[in-house]
């Protein structure tokens, strides 16, 4: 599923995004200011946002550089300021694409599909925390220089778990984002017990977690240190 968040106070232009973009594998949230937008940002893992400059309760920019201190996915900009010079700031704050308004929904769709493609699989090939080692690319985990070996659906487990690290991954979306092999069902026992041994593996107290932290009622997350 691509969790796709739009900040836009057009409510009118929110709702035609959404029309336009509207796949079977595509979830939306709409915010309306900032604020609520950083809400969202902190409970739920996005594939994509789209972000207008000119927002309510300050300006679309500042947000985008709240987002890339600790997120690397892409953020589309939506604005009406059409200066050469607004574009290269957008550019040079982080944005990945620039689109001014008005604009055509379906070049924004193309746009859209071109950086959800460049998105899939973001994390950097090696990641070291701690006592740990992860490759996802040579599927090599470590563990106190001791290798560990883990199936598919736990290395898919951990890559999205490590790839929004201090952040919840709600427990829909981790189903959603592992178990997609066409299955109509997917009970969340599978969810748990995949939790559970990939704790077994990586955690020396499997039972009081220092890293895979169940967030109660909403998710999991990889806790920082």
């Amino acid at each position: 599923m691509n969790y796709i968040l739009i900040v836009e106070d057009d409510i009118a232009l929110s709702n035609g995004i959404v029309l336009a973009l509207k796949e079977p594998n595509n979830v939306f949230v709409q915010t309306y200011d900032i604020a609520t937008a950083k809400e969202q940002l902190n409970i739920t893992p996005f594939e994509l946002v789209i972000l207008d400059i000119n927002l309510p309760d300050g300006n679309g920019l500042d947000l985008l550089t709240d987002i890339r201190k600790t997120k690397a996915l892409p953020v589309i900009v939506l604005t009406a300021n059409d200066m050469e010079t607004d574009e290269i700031t957008g550019f040079e704050m982080g944005a990945d694409d620039y689109i001014t308004k008005p604009f055509s929904l379906m070049v924004l769709r193309a746009r859209v599909g071109v950086q959800l493609k460049r998105a899939r699989y973001p994390l950097a090939d090696s990641f070291q925390l701690d006592n740990f080692s992860f490759s996802f690319e040579r599927m090599e985990f470590i563990k106190n220089g001791t290798p560990i070996e883990l199936s598919k659906t736990e290395q898919k487990l951990l890559r999205i778990l490590i790839n929004n690290r201090g952040n919840t991954v709600s427990r829909d979306h981790l189903i959603d984002s592992i178990w997609t092999d066409g299955a109509e069902y997917v009970g969340e026992n599978a969810l748990s017990v995949t939790i559970k041994r990939l704790r077994d593996k990586l955690e020396d107290h499997p039972s009081s977690p220092q890293y895979i932290k169940t967030v109660y009622g909403l998710g999991y997350t990889w806790a920082l240190k």
